[in-house]
């Protein structure tokens, strides 16, 4: 038997979920995600960034998320993060506030503004909590009034769902998620029976394993994915130890020169400083992205940007 690829692999995720053939299946998909956050369901939505061959696996400026148009003129962002890439919470912000204010064309009214929602699926944990789906939106801290409706951020967890067997009969969100999670294809029977609309992502999944040329693009997903996390990784640990080395020899010079215990102080913060440095030189090598490095260095954007020059 076929080796089942990993459904949460960005690119492997939007063949299943983003392509025309399959709107079906987001459409159940968006409706039991609204379903369990108490609100109506939708009855069509029109694909705006359908896959295609255009949407090379080995190229990182390729559009991976998945953005709909209900009926309405609501705008759906769906986007599958299989490692984390840091400042979530602000990337988020960013990404649904280009999509909102890209809505209008020079002279029109902020009447024709729409609803944005946005909906993360996380393969690790984000919020300090034990629930795997949470929703946000814009309300008074103390009376809970409603602000606007026009900001809806769903995050979806799937390192916290339970690992147990769903039991036949218990339909929703759950089951499209323990699908995605990797459950076991012995129990997808049971998966189908809960949610019948499951079956067809199923039966593509399956198809995409068997399929080589669509074997050997997952793969090169992987890979990419794989490296950029490996270097993320690499670069903060190196500029750790860069930033502990020198806030050492630093500490020990400004020791004798004014005190051991403010030497100390002072060298640990250059070293702190060189270390966020290097952290940054090292991340715009690589190509990152300038919110990434912030998050990761802790300088600022004005500091990365100048290091550029």
């Amino acid at each position: 038997m076929v080796e089942m690829l990993d459904p949460r692999n960005d690119f492997l995720f939007k063949r299943i979920f983003g392509s025309e053939e399959n709107r079906d299946v987001l459409l159940t998909f968006l409706n039991r995600t609204f379903e369990e956050a108490g609100k109506p369901p939708l009855t069509e939505i029109i694909l705006l960034n359908p896959y295609t061959d255009k949407d090379a696996p080995r190229d990182k400026q390729s559009i991976l998320d998945i953005r709909a148009r209900t009926l309405e003129g609501q705008l759906i962002n769906v986007e599958m993060q299989l490692f984390n890439k840091y400042d979530m919470d602000k990337r988020t912000l960013f990404y649904w506030s280009k999509q909102y204010a890209g809505q209008l064309y020079e002279g029109q009214s902020y009447k024709m503004l729409r609803k944005c929602v946005t909906i993360n699926i996380l393969n690790y944990s984000f919020l300090p909590n034990s629930r795997y789906h949470n929703v946000f939106h814009l309300t008074e801290d103390r009376t809970g009034i409603p602000f606007s409706d026009d900001m809806e951020l769903h995050f979806l967890e799937l390192p916290k769902l339970d690992e147990q067997v769903v039991p036949a009969g218990s339909g929703g969100l759950v089951n499209w998620l323990l699908f995605l999670k990797g459950t076991n294809p012995s129990q997808w029977e049971v998966l189908a029976m809960n949610e019948p609309g499951l079956k067809k992502a199923m039966t593509t999944l399956e198809f995409l394993s068997q399929d080589k040329e669509a074997r050997l693009q997952y793969e090169a997903r992987q890979k990419y994915l794989h490296d950029e996390a490996s270097m993320i990784e690499g670069a903060r640990e190196e500029g750790l130890k860069l930033g502990k080395a020198e806030g050492k020899l630093e500490g020990k010079a400004e020791g004798m020169a004014e005190g051991k215990a403010e030497g100390k102080a002072e060298g640990k913060a250059e070293g702190e400083r060189q270390k966020a440095l290097e952290i940054a030189r090292n991340m715009l090598n690589m190509g990152l992205e300038i919110e990434v490095i912030v998050k990761a260095s802790g300088l600022s954007e004005s500091e990365v940007c100048a290091l550029k020059a």
